[in-house]
């Protein structure tokens, strides 16, 4: 069996209570060492067989699979935060379909909701963003026509932006030109969770400075709305001239 297991967004606790049970028990572990806290590699248990495919292909990866699943071994492929972003999982899954080799997914805590902690911030607030937009900057992998940073900044909605802190000075000119005004608030967030975390606030118009003076240009999300700001309404949720299916509402009068 093959289990992808999302290993969170950096903090060895923020891994999900299965996803350290099916680590533990793991005979054979691959996992992405470039951004997985190895600290995690520690709960493996002796015996079992480590594989960084920070140097591996495709095809390193499901050959790995395919033996220990012929060995009859329990194998984890453990994913940076939740698999379904930026996991390169489909390709995966589609070979083992091919081999009928079972496989499941457990889900792991994305470095985007990683960010949203580190800054004590809500993604959606009334009257401000009630959307998120999780995206990236087009670089040697190409993004979808229509999906462009630019086009989604036209919305100005909360966005989300992946593997683009190397890129901040276009991404600027990008979000600007969509429609973002340059005093909308921005912030970096490095390696969120991780002990070296790094948070730096700064606005759209700021964003390429403060990335370059704070020597930020990899594992970090842009974070991009003004759900960042100081203005918002309360929800209706938990006011008291609300109905809920558990609480009337009181007269407003």
């Amino acid at each position: 069996m093959i289990h992808f297991v999302g290993a969170g967004c950096g903090a060895p606790d923020l891994i999900t209570v299965r996803g350290a049970e099916l680590l533990r028990s793991a005979d054979v572990v691959i996992y992405a060492g470039s951004l997985v806290n190895p600290a995690l590699l520690d709960d493996t248990k002796q015996g079992c067989t480590l594989y960084n495919s920070a140097a591996m292909t495709l095809e390193d990866v499901i050959s790995v699979m395919v033996l220990a699943e012929k060995e009859g071994k329990l194998t984890v492929r453990l994913h940076t935060g939740d698999p379904s972003l930026y996991g390169a999982i489909r390709e995966q899954m589609d070979e083992l379909n091919a081999r009928k080799i079972a496989f499941d997914i457990c889900p792991g805590v994305s470095s985007f909701a990683g960010a949203a902690a580190a800054l004590k911030a809500e993604y959606t607030l009334p009257k401000v963003s009630q959307s998120v937009v999780i995206t990236r900057m087009a670089g040697r992998t190409p993004v979808p026509d229509g999906e462009s940073i630019r086009a989604f900044a036209a919305h100005r909605a909360t966005m989300v932006i992946f593997l683009s802190a190397g890129m901040t000075e276009k991404l600027q000119e990008e979000l600007l030109a969509g429609g973002y005004a340059g005093e909308t608030p921005a912030a970096i967030v490095y390696k969120a969770s991780w002990p070296d975390e790094k948070i730096v606030r700064c606005t759209v118009g700021t964003l390429h400075a403060s990335a370059s003076e704070n020597g930020i240009s990899n594992l970090a999300l842009v974070i991009v709305g003004d759900f960042l700001g100081d203005t918002y309404e309360r929800s209706c949720l938990y006011d008291p001239a609300f109905t809920t299916a558990y609480r009337k509402g009181a007269d407003k009068s």
